[in-house]
């Protein structure tokens, strides 16, 4: 029945009866249903099949050739009307191809005399080495024994292949120098694996080595100058027992230290090593090699204070017959009678082996002594510690007007204790420049090998004459701290390599750079136009 409004009263009680609270919430369970998915039977009805991949994809193969090919050269292909064309007779029309030989024939030879009289090209040569844009320090060597010593690197140089290096190890400001054990090592720097701190070869001396020189064409052979004034030579092939010549002690040998020894240019000594040393007792003995490992005295020099020349330059040279000590030698690279020696005096003497006049003291020697004084320099402040010969110079024809063509000029370099670099010419007395470097001493200098212009000197400067005369081009640092550079040497067979070693003991290989290794053109001229005219 359905009722509008508010059912009548009584109608629940009577229409339906109430059931009780029991009853209306008693437990039970009922059946699951199941209900069956029409959108999957319908999707089965379909056969749908879904994956990853796409439906098949057609594919072909292809390569990077086309599938025609055919060889090409760089000509074309010739016809047989071309070839038959080039092997029929050229024909020439010989009396025009003479008239134009004819007409051209004055100014083509006047042309090629120009270039023949030119100096365009003078002193090119073609570099096909790679560029070296700055200085860098290759390799730093030392020898820790010798360093626990407090030993300095007192000489090095380069044997004859350029690749080994050698450093002898010794005391040049203080110490007992007679009894203190040193060392001359060796480095290959071409050796694979090379160890800084670990040399090739070791050699033990009983007393200090103050400089060393290998042999110009023997690699394995070096030579070394004590302090107990003895000279001795190694042969660094003998790791056993290195030594092969030397002096011993005896009525000929120095009796101050050895300061400098060189290997005698000439061919006369190949077969027997000659070899000349400088002491500061004022002798320069020339040696040869005899039996027994003796190496025995051939000639000899005295410098006495009494039988250098005089001049208006040498107003405070002691004039007596006391020795005069040399410190330095430097064979002239055109004349190998002529050498510059260093003195204790401050003064750099010219001299030369061909000197006959005896020496005016009496020195017990087993041959007698010759005076080689010729030419005496203006002095430094102090005593010259080392001079080295320019090995460039032109030789030329006396009288010419041309600045190329006047007389030639062997130069030579001069430095010492007072912190001056002298650059002389043999044919006066007086420096052609003077520079005031350092208010510390100066130990060395070495003109560059391959650059008329260029020079370095201790504390490693490096001077090029072309860009300035009173300033170096490049410093660089050694070492640390206050620690001065004794030696330094350029190698001869790798010109961009220089060596120099310092009172901390240690060595350095630094490469130049290619400003300093590569000679400009006419830069022999430049160097010679600027000596005349500082001359003039």
């Amino acid at each position: 029945a359905r009722f509008h409004g508010n059912p009548p009263s009584g109608w629940w009680d009577t229409a339906r009866p109430r059931p009780s609270l029991a009853a209306m919430f008693a437990d039970g369970t009922a059946p699951g249903t199941d209900v069956e998915s029409l959108w999957r039977s319908a999707r089965s009805a379909r056969c749908e099949a879904k994956s990853c991949q796409t439906g098949r994809i057609s594919t072909a193969e292809t390569a990077v050739q086309s599938h025609r090919s055919r060889d090409a050269s760089v000509q074309t292909d010739q016809s047989k009307a071309a070839v038959q064309d080039f092997q029929q007779e050229v024909q020439v029309d010989y009396t025009s191809l003479l008239s134009f030989l004819q007409r051209v024939e004055d100014a083509v030879i006047k042309e090629l005399n120009k270039n023949w009289k030119s100096h365009a090209f003078d002193g090119f040569e073609v570099n096909w080495t790679e560029q070296n844009e700055t200085v860098v320090c290759l390799h730093t060597l030392s020898y820790p024994e010798a360093r626990g010593q407090n030993l300095q690197v007192t000489s090095v140089s380069w044997n004859a292949t350029g690749s080994v290096l050698a450093c002898s190890y010794g005391r040049l400001d203080s110490g007992d120098w007679s009894t203190e054990k040193s060392y001359v090592c060796t480095w290959n720097l071409h050796r694979r694996g090379l160890n800084p701190e670990r040399p090739d070869l070791v050699v033990d001396v009983p007393s200090s080595v103050m400089c060393l020189a290998f042999h110009p064409s023997q690699p394995s052979l070096i030579a070394g100058g004590l302090f107990s004034g003895e000279l001795v030579v190694w042969d660094t092939s003998r790791t056993e027992d290195p030594v092969v010549w030397r002096t011993g002690m005896t009525d000929d040998t120095h009796t101050d230290p050895v300061y400098q020894v060189n290997w005698l240019p000439g061919a006369k000594h190949r077969d027997h090593p000659w070899l000349l040393s400088v002491s500061t007792d004022g002798k320069i003995l020339v040696w040869r090699e005899e039996r027994g490992g003796r190496l025995a005295l051939a000639q000899g020099f005295a410098l006495v204070a009494q039988q250098v020349p005089r001049s208006t330059w040498l107003k405070k040279f002691d004039w007596g017959e006391a020795a005069v000590g040399v410190t330095s030698l430097s064979f002239s690279h055109f004349d190998p009678r002529v050498f510059i020696v260093g003195v204790e005096g401050g003064y750099s003497l010219k001299c030369s082996t061909a000197a006959e006049a005896p020496a005016l003291r009496g020195t017990g020697s087993s041959v007698p002594l010759r005076a080689p004084a010729e030419f005496a320099f203006s002095p430094h402040g102090g005593p010259v510690y080392s001079v080295s010969c320019s090995p460039f110079h032109r030789q030329v024809l006396p009288g010419s007007k041309r600045f190329s063509d006047r007389p030639r000029r062997n130069l030579f370099l001069s430095c010492g204790t007072d912190g001056q670099v002298h650059l002389h010419s043999m044919l006066q007395p007086q420096p052609l420049i003077s520079l005031q470097l350092s208010k510390k001493y100066l130990f060395c200098v070495r003109w560059s090998p391959v650059r008329p212009l260029c020079f370095s000197l201790g504390d490693v400067l490096l001077f090029d004459l072309e860009k300035s005369s009173q300033k170096p081009a490049l410093c660089i640092k050694q070492a640390a701290g206050e620690h001065p550079v004794y030696c330094l040497e350029f190698n001869l067979k790798h010109s961009q390599l220089l060596a120099a070693g310092d009172a901390t003991g240690t060595a350095k290989v630094w490469q130049l750079s290619s400003d300093f290794t590569e000679q400009g053109p006419r830069e022999v001229n430049h160097l010679e136009w600027l000596v005349s005219e500082i001359m003039d």
